[in-house]
């Protein structure tokens, strides 16, 4: 007999928790607020409605169901199963933030503040949840391109918006860039980012716009990325005549470190990036696996 479906509710701690854990009680909380010339009362407000968008999901769960719930801060460490219907409840983020942890796993969205969240991710209300839920893991689901990269030693990051591969700091990058069908080119900038279709609403969309390229952005199912070099320094050892593309699925965008320290990480998650020192080498392409996003 086949296991019932586990409906995995991911969540992360709000603001107001967040000041409660630093300052001990609403009341400090408040006070500290005030005394910058802010007030408690939103903060608590927008705690409450995500709080109601939680138990509305929750309870809206078939009765067979397994259940489970996870924070976003311990993502890493919790086993996704092959049966799970991942529900995130929160901002288009924390399902980006979910995406690299997934094999496939169907996605249902819930926006908890809507009008404050843009949508493209949470694309459903809490009170969806009911009819959502029950026919999520046998749904038609959009497949949402991601992205991989690869070192050579074998450490691998996986991102739905975008991998970033620079300096930690606010230091100069050296490292030669190999894009597919063009000669290799020692470079110096403050980092490359290779995005895909979702991530071309967000970083990757903002560089695209500062430099008036013409470079056709993907959308989110296309099996296609784009890579920009943000900020390419000429000098008599470094050039900055390649600094933009598109991958197809196959190809790859190769970099290597020519500096004592880069990273990279994916859709803004420093804390978890993959360590580059010099003379290690890294390929980003379209993964090979997507994220499955339920209507």
């Amino acid at each position: 007999m086949s296991l019932a479906p586990r409906a995995v509710v991911v969540h992360r701690t709000t603001e107001y928790e967040e000041l409660l854990a630093r300052y001990g009680t609403h009341g400090q909380a408040a006070f500290h607020l005030a005394a910058r010339g802010r007030s408690v009362a939103e903060i608590r407000e927008r705690h409450e409605r995500n709080l109601r968008a939680l138990a509305e999901v929750t309870s809206a769960v078939p009765l067979r169901w397994r259940r489970a719930r996870v924070e976003r801060a311990d993502l890493d460490r919790f086993l996704f199963g092959p049966e799970d219907v991942v529900v995130v409840v929160g901002q288009d983020g924390l399902v980006a933030n979910v995406a690299k942890y997934l094999s496939g796993q169907p996605v249902v969205g819930i926006d908890d503040a809507p009008g404050r969240n843009p949508g493209v991710l949470v694309r459903h209300r809490p009170a969806d949840a009911r009819w959502l839920l029950p026919s999520a893991a046998d749904a038609t689901a959009e497949l949402l391109t991601m992205v991989e990269a690869v070192t050579d030693d074998a450490q691998q990051l996986l991102a739905l918006n975008e991998i970033y591969i620079g300096p930690p700091g606010h230091q100069t990058a050296r490292y030669t860039l190999r894009p597919p069908a063009a000669e290799p080119e020692a470079q110096a900038s403050s980092g490359v980012l290779v995005g895909t279709g979702t991530g071309a609403t967000g970083w990757l969309r903002s560089l695209w716009l500062q430099r008036g390229s013409a470079l056709p952005l993907p959308a989110p199912t296309s099996p296609r990325l784009a890579w920009t070099v943000r900020e390419a320094w000429p000098s008599p050892v470094t050039g900055a005549s390649c600094v933009e593309g598109l991958l197809a699925a196959g190809d790859a965008l190769g970099l290597v470190v020519e500096s004592d320290r880069l990273v990279a990480f994916g859709d803004g998650m420093e804390s978890d990036a993959l360590e580059l020192t010099w003379g290690r080498s890294v390929r980003v392409g379209v993964a090979g696996v997507g994220l499955r996003l339920v209507g």
